[in-house]
């Protein structure tokens, strides 16, 4: 708003135009809090308002959205009045001056370099590394003591490992033929291109042959063995030799004297001219070797680039490469030599080149117009990456399609080549290939050459997986063992960790080390990048393999993969899934890497995601139990005192895992013997924070330990350091917590050590005091509570004033806890504690950080429940006047959290004059952003506002009758208001006190109210239209519909055109409201008018929201009451018939809904005719709408059970599994309905027709199946179902034995006290040969003749 504006509202005449028009609050306030700062609202300009910077949210949030135009914020900014805001407030000049710059808020796009990153749509990043801490990321710098390095490190020399491995495949494609051969060519041609680089040009010596051991990679240049390269000349003498000079990988044994590197330069003519800083670059002239790399001669231009030199820095210029051998940019190893002057080449001197490239021989550098391919992404950036992959793309896409490229793709038969029309012209435009410059090729001095094309290099070796990678399309797997399609997409920074898969290499070429090594990398990669099934079919493979594969294999390559720096969730979460089933393989073969696993795991249990620390728990208690306390103990101990504290702490939240997993009792003497260390107070800090960490994570169940663990830290409350101090009294308060309400005698030998703590500190070791004091006071007696809080609360009082949020908030917390115990007596309260706490805690600030909000409210209402509600009340009360908003809404919620718990009964007449008044001003006061509409205008601050009210107002009940017109009145104001978000506020309101006006009689009102809530029914804004309904419905239920206004025959043809609205708000609260109607006053509506409203209703069924579904298919019921059932069934009925499955479910709930208002014998007749249609859908809805009615009908169902036993056994014998599932769901809840009414004779009849299907496999089935022998069961009885079963559970086939056993344990668990009568009785009794008559016989008694019998008499008694 700009000063000008501003200064219009303040004007007089301004002022009354607006009083004609209502009142308007708070012109001309000074402000004044405890900043100290005073300002005058009326002043015309905003900037010396201390205020400014502190919007309200709802504030806040209209600064970042879209605005209207300039023309409608002029006509918003004058609606604003009528809204409650106040012109000149503070908060409001500062969103005006936020109107600036709104479009430049609205054109920023935060997503926007997470897309460029590559993290996903930009909306979520799941990288993780992302939002990590700085604390967080300190995982990758923790030192592993095996290696003597870092997982920093460690992945830095696997990267170099990798390229090494890329560097060595290369030459040896190069140098190697397909049976793996020599190649003499190829060597004859590297030693050429080696001599004739070390020889010089200009009369060098040739140096005699001496024997030299080869260098390595790694080897660093020792004092006596330095290697020289001097530029010499005709007067130079000849150099010594080194015989201990190192030579590279690729130079040869045959060396001149003078050691001189590959990549030196090459001696020209002689001269000492000085070179210049921008001398020409050297081109190489006819009569030079290609492969040299050109010197400047004296002849050269004044203008030369400078060569290397023992002065020049590595980054003045671009080495120029002269290998012949495999005409390579030398990698990392290869030729690093010394430069001039005895200087280290670094292996960032030469440019690196790309390993995995399609058509590259060895490690060659592409040429001109060439892509790098998948190999490339080796240690590149995301921006480098994605601009590789679209160059690639491009190319790709403009590539002309070529015989080689379709012969490689499409399959060679079914297809035939077609000649190109006669009358075809190519299109040829060669200046469209200007733009596609070619880059320069290697050692050309006479101009470039262009690219091969990849199809056409299939004759010199290329492979068809390298033309089909080469366009994108996804090659074959590498290893046949159980491959499910082709590899996944290897991501580029995925390369270092799976780059091996794309080499080609021949799986039965490799050794078994090896070929392990590539099968694990492979199962890894489907896992982490592949579809479901192939993570399935992988999952399940690693996990049965993961002995034979060996847990160093394997750690050794999923470790590194889980602390990638680009890591996702999801992989994350399938890495430490594939861990925890190998884990559970591998047993006690784990206990050489546990400390290499725990370093991968313990960050996850201080992740920020709560899934991922319990998934951290999981993995650290299944390690400890397959590794063994001992070797976990042995793994972490040298942890506990490391200097880092990342490191102590993980270590200590691992040992709580441990603890809870292996057992408490298990871990004490060690804590016993860490927490009394004299070595470290590392140490003894990490072990009292390890007691900590287990009182935390156990719970209550740290009970039975609690004296033993309180001995242990004991000592910590005296120990010399402060650090060890505060974390035991810290985890004093975190065992008390845990142990509250019992164990304070455990307490015993630390309380003198604890208040004596209390008293001698300060800072924040105090707060660790007052903390732990604050947990164990509440578990003390009446007496020794009161004690002790007294010689605790001046601590407290003192503490009031301290500056420090934290401490205010545990300040606040101890005195929530110490109020709340038994024996502080409310006098006590009111004049020691309550004029101090307001005067300190009741202040705006507390009012503006969240968290300090809620302490100061939750500690009020502690103090209230203590000294009751009209002390707290009527200090606060006349605060709902208050300037500042954030401090009316704290004021707000506490007053209605008091008036919940302890009721109005103590408020006097004034204080209930002054709370109306408060409210009422506090309600109209709200700042509202007229643009916004529905939640986004208030949120929370908003329904604050609007539940106090609410319960102001039911709290004072019949009290509020002389209110309750300037209430309503302030109500139709705001329903008449412009901002959307006011008149829903106002509509729920009516809502929350419509019992209270009932309740005072004001039936008058009330209906007035409806009326004016009916001329609002055209709303726009769906959220106000629900808000309206839901308004007019506690209306319609609190006055009943004759004393309704207006009369119920013009509201509901009204409401049937909304049911069309697709709002859920306006659905629910619409059809709550008809559906109250149709149970109370159908006959004030046409039969016509209530089809019409099936009709629409109809459609509620597929609503997404349950209570929509549900109030439909009530109102379905009400309406069927009313008009009867027939015209609504029949319209039920077709639904049947949709292919909609959400629908037909709940047209089958509506169809069981009617029959149970309406009776079951006016719908059973049509659904059972509709059975006959032999249509699958038709039929299987019936049946669920006969299982639906059976289980609203209850014992009703025994009328009808003979006449739909037919029904169920034609739906029992059924070939479709879904018939049998729905049919056996229907005897379940008619078996329930009828037991004890004398049916059991068709439903023996029902049980033989469901026995059959105990071997169904279909899970929905079977349980369908045991569902309804569990109904039978408790209408026949046990024993019934017994006699089934013991014929089956000795059967020969497994497969029935397991189903009888299954239904046996279920009577076993059920009723195994009703089973005994039905065992048969157990006698040896030898039946004679025909085994007829059953006559005794005391000759033959054997066990194969026993004689297992119960008669039904026996089962009958």
């Amino acid at each position: 708003m700009s000063n000008q504006q501003t200064t219009q509202n303040n004007d007089p005449s301004t002022n009354r135009e607006d009083a004609k028009n209502g009142v308007k609050f708070g012109t001309g306030i000074a402000y004044d809090d405890a900043y100290g700062a005073t300002g005058t609202s009326g002043n015309g300009d905003g900037d010396g308002e201390f205020v400014d910077s502190l919007p309200t949210a709802a504030e806040e949030r209209a600064m970042g959205l879209d605005s209207y135009s300039s023309s409608v914020r002029e006509r918003e900014r004058m609606e604003r009045n009528d809204a409650g805001r106040v012109g000149a407030h503070p908060s409001t000049m500062a969103n005006s001056k936020m109107e600036e710059e709104d479009s430049t808020a609205r054109e920023h796009d935060p997503f926007a370099q997470a897309r460029e990153d590559g993290s996903g749509t930009g909306l979520v990043n799941t990288r993780i590394s992302d939002r990590e801490s700085a604390y967080q990321q300190r995982k990758s710098n923790r030192t592993l003591r095996q290696d003597g390095m870092s997982y920093k490190e460690a992945m830095a020399h696997a990267k170099l490992d990798k390229e090494r491995y890329d560097l060595v495949e290369g030459a040896r494609k190069d140098l190697l033929d397909e049976e793996g051969n020599l190649l003499e060519k190829k060597v004859q041609q590297g030693q050429q291109g080696q001599s004739q680089t070390v020889e010089s040009k200009s009369g060098v010596e040739k140096t005699e042959d001496v024997p030299r051991r080869r260098r390595r990679r790694w080897d660093t240049q020792d004092e006596g063995q330095t290697m020289t390269t001097t530029m010499s000349s005709s007067s130079e003498k000849e150099a010594p030799v080194d015989d201990t000079a190192i030579v590279s990988d690729t130079e040869s044994v045959a060396h001149s004297k003078k050691s001189q590197s590959r990549w030196d330069e090459d001696t020209g003519t002689n001269s000492t001219r000085r070179r210049k800083r921008w001398d020409e670059t050297p081109v190489a002239s006819t009569s030079v070797d290609v492969n040299a790399t050109p010197m400047m001669n004296s002849a050269s231009a004044v203008d030369a680039t400078p060569m290397m030199n023992s002065n020049s820095s590595k980054w003045d210029e671009t080495p120029l490469v002269g290998s012949a051998s495999i005409q390579s940019t030398p990698m990392v190893g290869v030729g690093a030599t010394p430069a001039d002057g005895g200087r280290k080449r670094s292996r960032w001197d030469a440019t690196p080149a790309p390993s995995g490239l399609p058509g590259a021989m060895g490690a060659a550098t592409p040429l001109g117009g060439m892509t790098p391919g998948i190999g490339i992404g080796i240690g590149m950036s995301g921006d480098l990456t994605k601009a590789l992959s679209l160059e690639k793309e491009m190319e790709s896409r403009n590539r002309p399609w070529t015989d080689g490229i379709l012969d490689a793709i499409l399959p060679s038969e079914g297809y035939a080549i077609l000649p190109p029309p006669s009358t075809y012209i190519p299109l040829r435009t060669p200046g469209r290939k200007l733009l596609a410059t070619p880059t320069p090729g290697m050692n050309t001095p006479a101009g470039f050459q262009m690219n091969v094309p990849l199809e056409e290099l299939a004759s010199q070796g290329q492979s068809v997986n390298d033309i089909r990678e080469a366009y994108g399309i996804p090659i074959a797997a590498t290893s046949n063992e159980g491959a499910v399609g082709a590899l996944p997409l290897i991501k580029p920074e995925d390369m270092q960790y799976f780059g091996r898969l794309t080499d080609g290499n021949d799986d039965e070429k490799l050794s078994k080390e090896e070929a392990d090594e590539r099968r694990i990398m492979t199962l890894l990669l489907k896992i982490k990048s592949g579809t479901p099934p192939q993570r399935k079919t992988a999952m399940r493979q690693i996990t049965d393999k993961a002995r034979s594969f060996g847990a160093g294999p394997l750690f050794a390559q999923i470790l590194p993969l889980l602390m990638s720096p680009t890591l996702e969730d999801q992989e994350r979460h399938l890495l430490v899934k594939v861990i925890d089933r190998v884990l559970y393989k591998l047993d006690d073969l784990v206990r050489p890497y546990v400390h290499r696993i725990l370093a991968v795991i313990e960050p996850l249990l201080i992740d920020e995601d709560y899934y991922a620390r319990i998934e951290g728990r999981e993995i650290i208690s299944n390690l400890a139990k397959a590794a063994g306390l001992p070797t976990m103990i042995a793994t972490m101990r040298p942890d506990i005192d490391n200097p880092d504290e990342y490191v102590r702490n993980i270590t200590s939240r691992a040992f709580a895992v441990v603890a809870s997993a292996l057992g408490v009792p298990a871990l004490l003497p060690f804590l016993k013997a860490v927490c009394q260390s004299r070595k470290s107070w590392q140490a003894r800090h990490t072990g009292i924070k390890i007691v900590q960490q287990i009182a935390v994570l156990t719970g209550c169940a740290v009970l039975p330990y609690l004296r033993e663990l309180v001995e242990i830290v004991s000592y910590g409350l005296t120990d010399e350091q402060q650090k060890v101090r505060t974390i035991t009294a810290l985890t004093v308060a975190a065992l008390a917590e845990a142990a509250y309400p019992y164990g304070v005698e455990s307490f015993d030998p630390i309380i003198r050590s604890l208040w004596k703590g209390a008293l001698e500190h300060h800072g924040k070791i105090l707060a660790a005091f007052l903390k732990a004091v604050g947990f164990v006071i509440p578990l003390m007696e009446e007496n020794y509570a009161s004690h002790y809080t007294r010689i605790v609360m001046p601590i407290l009082l003192r503490e009031f004033h301290s500056p420090d949020e934290e401490m205010k908030r545990i300040v606040l917390k101890v005195i929530k806890q110490c109020v709340g115990t038994a024996g502080v007596e409310p006098e006590y309260i009111r004049q020691e504690i309550l004029p101090e706490f307001f005067r300190n805690f009741w202040i705006r600030r507390m009012a503006l950080d969240r968290r300090n909000h809620n302490q100061v409210i939750e500690t009020t209402v502690e103090l209230a429940n203590k000294v009751g509600c009209s002390d707290i009340v009527g200090r606060i009360v006349d605060d709902l006047k208050d300037d500042s908003e954030p401090y009316r809404r704290m004021v707000m919620e506490t007053v209605q959290q008091v008036l919940e718990n302890l009721g109005s009964g103590d408020i006097d007449a004034s204080l209930e004059e002054r709370l109306i008044d408060g409210i009422l001003y506090a309600f109209q006061e709200q700042a509202v952003d007229a643009s916004l509409t529905g939640s986004n205008a208030f949120g929370k601050e908003g329904q604050v506002m609007l539940d106090g009210f609410g319960t102001v107002v039911n709290a004072l009940g019949e009290r509020c009758k002389p209110y309750l017109k300037q209430i309503a009145g302030t109500i139709k104001w705001r329903l008449n208001n412009k901002a959307p978000s006011v008149r829903m506020q106002a509509a729920d309101l009516i809502g929350r006190i419509a019992i209270v006006m009932k309740a005072c009689s004001e039936d008058q009102l009330m209906g007035h109210l409806g009326v004016v809530l009916y001329e609002y029914l055209g709303e726009e804004y769906p959220e106000v239209l629900g808000s309206i309904l839901g308004a007019l419905r506690a209306i319609v239920n609190v006055i009943g519909m004759t004393k309704m206004t207006p009369p119920i025959s013009d509201l509901l043809p009204r409401l049937t055109p909304i049911l069309r609205n697709r709002h859920e708000k306006v659905q629910e609260n619409c059809i709550d409201l008809v559906g109250r109607i149709a149970d109370r006053g159908a006959e004030f509506v046409s039969a016509k008018e209530w089809m019409r409203i099936c009709f629409e209703l109809l459609e509620m069924l597929k609503a997404h929201k349950k209570s929509i579904r549900r109030a439909a298919v009530s109102t379905f019921g009400y309406i069927a009451k009313a008009i009867g059932p027939q015209d609504v069934l029949h319209t039920l009925l077709n639904n049947l018939k949709v292919q909609d499955r959400q629908m037909r479910v709940c047209t089958t709930v509506a169809i069981a809904i009617v029959a149970e208002t309406c009776g079951p014998f006016t719908v059973l007749p049509a659904v059972m005719n509709e059975y006959r249609v032999p249509e699958l859908n038709i039929q299987n809805g019936v049946l669920k709408a006969l299982s639906f009615m059976f289980e609203y009908i209850g014992d009703m169902a025994k009328d009808y059970i003979y006449a739909v036993s037919p029904l169920l056994e034609d739906a029992l014998m059924d070939r479709d599994p879904v018939h049998r599932q729905t049919g056996c769901a229907t005897v379940k809840h008619l078996s329930l309905g009828v037991a004890g009414l004398g049916c059991e004779d068709v439903l023996l009849h029902l049980l033989n027709y469901v026995w059959p299907n105990v071997f169904e496999e279909s899970p929905h089935v079977i349980q369908a199946v045991l569902d309804a022998v569990q109904g039978l069961m408790v209408s026949l009885g046990p024993n019934v179902i017994l006699q089934y079963v013991v014929q089956g559970l000795y059967h020969p086939a497994r497969k029935v034995r397991e189903s009888f056993w299954k239904v046996y344990n279920l009577l076993y668990i059920y009723a195994s006290d009703a089973l005994v009568m039905g065992y048969p009785s157990y006698s040896k009794l030898s039946v004679d040969g025909d085994g007829l008559d059953g006559s005794l016989s005391s000759s033959d008694c054997d066990e194969s003749n026993s004689y297992y019998a119960r008669t039904t008499l026996e089962l009958f008694i």
